[in-house]
Protein backbone atom coordinates (compact mmCIF):
# COMPACT_ATOMS: atom_id res chain seq x y z
CA UNK A 1 0.00 0.00 0.00
CA UNK A 2 3.00 2.41 0.72
CA UNK A 3 4.65 1.70 -2.28
CA UNK A 4 1.76 2.31 -4.33
CA UNK A 5 0.94 5.52 -2.70
CA UNK A 6 4.00 6.09 -3.40
CA UNK A 7 4.32 5.69 -7.18
CA UNK A 8 0.74 7.34 -7.31
CA UNK A 9 2.26 10.62 -5.66
CA UNK A 10 4.97 10.66 -8.36
CA UNK A 11 2.36 10.48 -10.92
CA UNK A 12 0.11 12.93 -9.44
CA UNK A 13 3.06 15.24 -9.51
CA UNK A 14 4.14 14.43 -13.13
CA UNK A 15 0.74 15.84 -14.34
CA UNK A 16 0.67 18.74 -11.82
CA UNK A 17 0.90 22.42 -13.05
CA UNK A 18 3.74 23.77 -10.89
CA UNK A 19 4.89 27.72 -10.90
CA UNK A 20 8.13 26.80 -12.13
CA UNK A 21 9.85 27.35 -15.60
CA UNK A 22 8.87 24.71 -18.36
CA UNK A 23 12.72 24.80 -18.91
CA UNK A 24 13.27 23.42 -15.34
CA UNK A 25 10.40 21.11 -15.02
CA UNK A 26 9.72 19.47 -18.24
CA UNK A 27 13.37 18.63 -19.62
CA UNK A 28 14.86 18.09 -16.53
CA UNK A 29 11.95 15.50 -15.57
CA UNK A 30 13.64 13.42 -17.99
CA UNK A 31 17.05 13.31 -16.77
CA UNK A 32 17.21 15.26 -13.73
CA UNK A 33 20.00 15.23 -11.18
CA UNK A 34 17.29 15.27 -7.98
CA UNK A 35 13.46 14.90 -7.49
CA UNK A 36 13.56 17.78 -5.48
CA UNK A 37 12.60 21.44 -6.93
CA UNK A 38 15.27 23.58 -7.59
CA UNK A 39 14.12 26.50 -5.81
CA UNK A 40 17.69 28.08 -3.56
CA UNK A 41 15.27 30.59 -1.86
CA UNK A 42 13.76 27.42 -0.53
CA UNK A 43 17.12 25.30 0.26
CA UNK A 44 19.40 24.11 -1.38
CA UNK A 45 18.83 20.18 -1.16
CA UNK A 46 18.69 20.36 -5.18
CA UNK A 47 22.32 21.34 -5.54
CA UNK A 48 23.67 19.08 -2.85
CA UNK A 49 21.40 15.71 -4.43
CA UNK A 50 23.07 17.24 -7.58
CA UNK A 51 26.43 17.88 -6.58
CA UNK A 52 27.11 14.57 -4.41
CA UNK A 53 24.21 11.77 -5.53
CA UNK A 54 21.13 11.10 -4.15
CA UNK A 55 22.45 8.63 -0.91
CA UNK A 56 25.99 10.47 -0.76
CA UNK A 57 23.91 13.67 0.08
CA UNK A 58 21.93 11.67 2.83
CA UNK A 59 25.10 10.75 4.53
CA UNK A 60 26.38 14.67 4.89
CA UNK A 61 22.61 15.70 5.98
CA UNK A 62 23.95 13.17 9.49
CA UNK A 63 26.75 15.72 10.10
CA UNK A 64 28.21 18.77 11.52
CA UNK A 65 28.97 21.79 9.86
CA UNK A 66 32.48 20.96 11.04
CA UNK A 67 32.31 17.77 9.46
CA UNK A 68 30.66 18.71 6.31
CA UNK A 69 33.10 21.54 5.43
CA UNK A 70 36.23 18.93 6.10
CA UNK A 71 35.10 16.37 3.96
CA UNK A 72 33.75 18.86 1.50
CA UNK A 73 37.36 20.13 1.16
CA UNK A 74 38.67 16.60 -0.02
CA UNK A 75 35.78 16.30 -2.12
CA UNK A 76 37.55 19.35 -3.81
CA UNK A 77 40.83 18.11 -4.14
CA UNK A 78 39.52 14.94 -6.18
CA UNK A 79 37.43 17.15 -8.49
CA UNK A 80 40.85 19.52 -9.00
CA UNK A 81 42.23 16.43 -11.71
CA UNK A 82 44.90 19.04 -13.08
CA UNK A 83 45.84 20.27 -9.15
CA UNK A 84 46.02 24.25 -10.70
CA UNK A 85 44.62 24.98 -7.47
CA UNK A 86 41.23 25.56 -9.59
CA UNK A 87 38.04 24.50 -10.05
CA UNK A 88 36.80 25.20 -13.84
CA UNK A 89 34.04 24.69 -15.43
CA UNK A 90 35.40 21.30 -17.51
CA UNK A 91 36.10 19.96 -13.64
CA UNK A 92 32.76 20.39 -12.03
CA UNK A 93 30.87 19.17 -15.00
CA UNK A 94 32.59 16.83 -14.98
CA UNK A 95 31.96 15.36 -11.66
CA UNK A 96 28.53 15.90 -11.85
CA UNK A 97 28.28 13.57 -14.48
CA UNK A 98 30.33 11.12 -12.17
CA UNK A 99 27.64 11.36 -9.47
CA UNK A 100 24.74 11.72 -11.77
CA UNK A 101 25.76 8.14 -13.41
CA UNK A 102 26.15 6.67 -10.13
CA UNK A 103 23.02 7.73 -9.08
CA UNK A 104 21.52 6.17 -11.84
CA UNK A 105 22.83 3.73 -10.70
CA UNK A 106 22.66 2.94 -7.11
CA UNK A 107 18.65 3.74 -7.77
CA UNK A 108 18.91 0.75 -10.67
CA UNK A 109 20.22 -1.59 -7.13
CA UNK A 110 17.39 0.27 -4.47
CA UNK A 111 14.64 -0.86 -7.14
CA UNK A 112 16.50 -4.07 -7.77
CA UNK A 113 15.93 -5.68 -4.57
CA UNK A 114 12.29 -4.54 -4.19
CA UNK A 115 11.19 -6.48 -7.36
CA UNK A 116 13.35 -9.30 -8.45
CA UNK A 117 11.28 -11.53 -5.63
CA UNK A 118 12.76 -14.85 -6.68
CA UNK A 119 16.82 -12.95 -6.87
CA UNK A 120 17.16 -15.44 -10.50
CA UNK A 121 19.09 -11.50 -11.54
CA UNK A 122 15.69 -10.59 -13.76
CA UNK A 123 12.71 -9.02 -12.95
CA UNK A 124 9.54 -10.53 -15.23
CA UNK A 125 6.20 -8.02 -16.00
CA UNK A 126 4.51 -10.22 -13.84
CA UNK A 127 6.94 -10.00 -10.49
CA UNK A 128 6.58 -5.96 -11.09
CA UNK A 129 2.75 -5.85 -11.58
CA UNK A 130 2.09 -7.91 -8.47
CA UNK A 131 4.93 -6.29 -6.15
CA UNK A 132 3.44 -2.24 -7.36
CA UNK A 133 -0.31 -3.25 -7.78
CA UNK A 134 -1.19 -6.98 -6.76
CA UNK A 135 -2.71 -6.28 -3.98
CA UNK A 136 -5.53 -4.61 -5.44
CA UNK A 137 -5.54 -6.43 -9.01
CA UNK A 138 -8.53 -8.76 -8.29
CA UNK A 139 -10.46 -5.88 -6.88
CA UNK A 140 -10.06 -3.81 -10.07
CA UNK A 141 -8.73 -0.75 -7.33
CA UNK A 142 -11.86 -0.71 -5.55
CA UNK A 143 -10.51 0.43 -2.60
CA UNK A 144 -8.52 3.12 -4.20
CA UNK A 145 -9.38 6.83 -3.55
CA UNK A 146 -8.71 7.59 -7.35
CA UNK A 147 -9.07 4.59 -9.33
CA UNK A 148 -8.63 6.37 -12.67
CA UNK A 149 -5.21 7.04 -12.01
CA UNK A 150 -3.95 4.09 -10.62
CA UNK A 151 -5.28 2.34 -13.44
CA UNK A 152 -3.40 5.02 -15.89
CA UNK A 153 -0.44 4.25 -13.87
CA UNK A 154 -0.70 0.32 -14.10
CA UNK A 155 -1.38 0.66 -18.47
CA UNK A 156 1.62 3.39 -18.67
CA UNK A 157 4.33 0.81 -16.72
CA UNK A 158 2.89 -2.19 -18.95
CA UNK A 159 3.90 -0.22 -22.00
CA UNK A 160 6.89 0.92 -20.54
CA UNK A 161 8.27 -2.14 -19.17
CA UNK A 162 7.38 -3.74 -22.87
CA UNK A 163 9.27 -1.34 -24.80
CA UNK A 164 11.96 -1.47 -22.69
CA UNK A 165 12.05 -5.17 -23.11
CA UNK A 166 13.55 -5.28 -26.28
CA UNK A 167 13.88 -9.39 -26.66
CA UNK A 168 10.27 -9.29 -25.70
CA UNK A 169 10.35 -11.85 -23.49
CA UNK A 170 8.58 -10.43 -20.93
CA UNK A 171 11.45 -10.48 -18.28
CA UNK A 172 13.60 -7.19 -17.90
CA UNK A 173 17.61 -7.63 -17.44
CA UNK A 174 19.81 -5.45 -15.63
CA UNK A 175 20.03 -2.75 -18.52
CA UNK A 176 16.21 -3.49 -19.41
CA UNK A 177 15.16 -2.62 -15.93
CA UNK A 178 17.40 0.69 -16.30
CA UNK A 179 16.03 1.73 -19.31
CA UNK A 180 12.43 0.67 -17.34
CA UNK A 181 12.98 3.50 -14.32
CA UNK A 182 15.22 5.74 -16.36
CA UNK A 183 13.84 5.64 -20.37
CA UNK A 184 15.55 9.21 -20.86
CA UNK A 185 19.00 7.86 -21.10
CA UNK A 186 18.20 5.59 -23.81
CA UNK A 187 17.56 6.11 -27.34
CA UNK A 188 15.15 3.28 -28.05
CA UNK A 189 13.03 4.64 -25.33
CA UNK A 190 12.79 8.46 -26.43
CA UNK A 191 9.46 8.03 -28.15
CA UNK A 192 8.04 7.15 -25.28
CA UNK A 193 9.35 9.71 -23.18
CA UNK A 194 7.85 12.12 -26.04
CA UNK A 195 4.20 9.98 -25.76
CA UNK A 196 3.92 10.29 -21.83
CA UNK A 197 4.97 13.57 -21.75
CA UNK A 198 2.53 15.02 -24.67
CA UNK A 199 -0.14 12.47 -22.17
CA UNK A 200 0.59 14.24 -19.28
CA UNK A 201 0.16 17.66 -21.02
CA UNK A 202 -3.01 17.06 -23.52
CA UNK A 203 -5.73 17.65 -21.30
CA UNK A 204 -8.49 17.30 -24.17
CA UNK A 205 -6.77 14.20 -25.84
CA UNK A 206 -6.23 15.66 -28.93
CA UNK A 207 -2.99 14.08 -29.38
CA UNK A 208 -1.19 17.78 -29.49
CA UNK A 209 -0.26 20.21 -26.89
CA UNK A 210 -1.76 23.95 -27.49
CA UNK A 211 -0.50 27.12 -26.07
CA UNK A 212 -2.95 26.94 -23.07
CA UNK A 213 -1.92 23.42 -21.91
CA UNK A 214 1.54 24.03 -22.65
CA UNK A 215 1.24 27.54 -20.11
CA UNK A 216 -1.13 25.26 -18.19
CA UNK A 217 1.13 22.92 -17.49
CA UNK A 218 3.56 25.28 -15.92
CA UNK A 219 1.80 27.87 -14.38
CA UNK A 220 -2.10 27.90 -12.45
CA UNK A 221 -2.66 31.61 -11.42
CA UNK A 222 -5.00 31.92 -8.23
CA UNK A 223 -7.29 34.43 -8.22
CA UNK A 224 -6.57 38.12 -8.86
CA UNK A 225 -2.21 37.20 -9.26
CA UNK A 226 -0.93 38.85 -11.85
CA UNK A 227 1.00 36.82 -14.66
CA UNK A 228 5.02 36.79 -13.78
CA UNK A 229 7.36 37.71 -16.68
CA UNK A 230 8.56 34.00 -17.20
CA UNK A 231 5.08 33.09 -18.29
CA UNK A 232 5.11 35.48 -20.73
CA UNK A 233 8.71 34.42 -21.96
CA UNK A 234 7.46 31.09 -22.53
CA UNK A 235 4.38 32.63 -24.29
CA UNK A 236 6.43 33.96 -26.50
CA UNK A 237 8.96 31.12 -26.63
CA UNK A 238 5.98 28.45 -27.74
CA UNK A 239 5.10 31.04 -30.98
CA UNK A 240 8.96 31.29 -32.04
CA UNK A 241 10.31 28.26 -31.29
CA UNK A 242 8.58 25.47 -29.80
CA UNK A 243 5.94 25.87 -32.47
CA UNK A 244 8.08 24.74 -35.43
CA UNK A 245 5.46 24.62 -38.49
CA UNK A 246 3.54 27.57 -36.87
CA UNK A 247 0.18 25.48 -36.47
CA UNK A 248 -1.00 26.41 -33.07
CA UNK A 249 0.06 23.39 -31.89
CA UNK A 250 3.35 20.94 -30.35
CA UNK A 251 3.07 17.86 -32.13
CA UNK A 252 5.34 14.83 -31.22
CA UNK A 253 8.06 16.30 -32.96
CA UNK A 254 8.03 19.40 -31.74
CA UNK A 255 8.25 18.07 -28.09
CA UNK A 256 10.80 16.08 -28.87
CA UNK A 257 12.95 18.72 -29.86
CA UNK A 258 11.54 20.60 -26.74
CA UNK A 259 12.16 18.00 -24.16
CA UNK A 260 14.87 15.93 -25.43
CA UNK A 261 16.88 18.42 -27.13
CA UNK A 262 20.51 17.19 -27.71
CA UNK A 263 22.12 20.32 -26.88
CA UNK A 264 20.69 20.14 -23.02
CA UNK A 265 23.20 18.87 -20.57
CA UNK A 266 21.84 19.39 -17.05
CA UNK A 267 25.30 18.50 -15.45
CA UNK A 268 26.77 21.30 -17.74
CA UNK A 269 23.72 23.63 -16.05
CA UNK A 270 24.05 23.09 -12.52
CA UNK A 271 28.08 23.32 -13.27
CA UNK A 272 27.56 26.95 -14.39
CA UNK A 273 24.83 27.43 -11.44
CA UNK A 274 27.29 26.38 -9.32
CA UNK A 275 30.21 28.76 -10.43
CA UNK A 276 27.76 31.75 -10.79
CA UNK A 277 26.53 31.63 -7.47
CA UNK A 278 30.13 31.05 -5.67
CA UNK A 279 32.57 32.74 -7.80
CA UNK A 280 33.33 35.94 -6.35
CA UNK A 281 35.78 37.50 -8.46
CA UNK A 282 33.92 36.39 -11.71
CA UNK A 283 37.16 35.05 -12.88
CA UNK A 284 34.72 31.69 -14.32
CA UNK A 285 36.53 29.40 -12.23
CA UNK A 286 36.50 28.85 -7.84
CA UNK A 287 38.47 28.05 -5.95
CA UNK A 288 38.53 25.99 -2.33
CA UNK A 289 38.18 29.11 -0.55
CA UNK A 290 35.21 29.91 -2.82
CA UNK A 291 33.33 26.68 -1.73
CA UNK A 292 34.36 26.60 1.37
CA UNK A 293 32.69 29.82 1.99
CA UNK A 294 29.51 28.95 0.11
CA UNK A 295 29.63 25.12 1.53
CA UNK A 296 26.01 24.83 2.39
CA UNK A 297 25.31 25.10 -1.04
CA UNK A 298 26.98 22.17 -2.29
CA UNK A 299 26.66 20.20 0.80
CA UNK A 300 24.55 19.82 3.95
CA UNK A 301 24.34 19.33 7.48
CA UNK A 302 22.56 18.24 10.61
CA UNK A 303 22.27 22.60 10.95
CA UNK A 304 21.07 23.24 7.71
CA UNK A 305 18.52 20.41 7.47
CA UNK A 306 17.05 21.75 10.81
CA UNK A 307 16.97 25.07 9.08
CA UNK A 308 14.99 23.47 6.49
CA UNK A 309 12.63 22.32 9.11
CA UNK A 310 11.89 24.96 10.75
CA UNK A 311 11.14 26.89 7.78
CA UNK A 312 9.07 23.87 5.99
CA UNK A 313 7.10 24.07 9.66
CA UNK A 314 6.39 27.73 9.16
CA UNK A 315 5.08 27.30 6.02
CA UNK A 316 2.82 25.21 7.23
CA UNK A 317 1.67 27.15 9.66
Amino acid sequence: MKLLRSLASICLLAVAALSVPTQEKRVHHQSDLSDRAHDDSHGFQYDHEAFLGKEEAKTFDQLTPEESKDKLAMIVVRIDTDKDGYISHAELHHWIKHRQRRYIEENVNKHWKDYDKNQDGKIGWEEYKNTTYGFYLDEEFDDVEDKATYRFMLTRDERRFKTADRDGDGIATREEFTAFLHPEEFDHMKDLVVQETVEDIDKNGDGKIDINEYIGDMFSPESGEREPDWVQTERKHFHEFRDANKDGYLDNAEVAHWVLPGEVDHADNEAKHLIHETDTDKDQKITKKEILANWNMFVGSQVTNYGEDLTKRHEEL
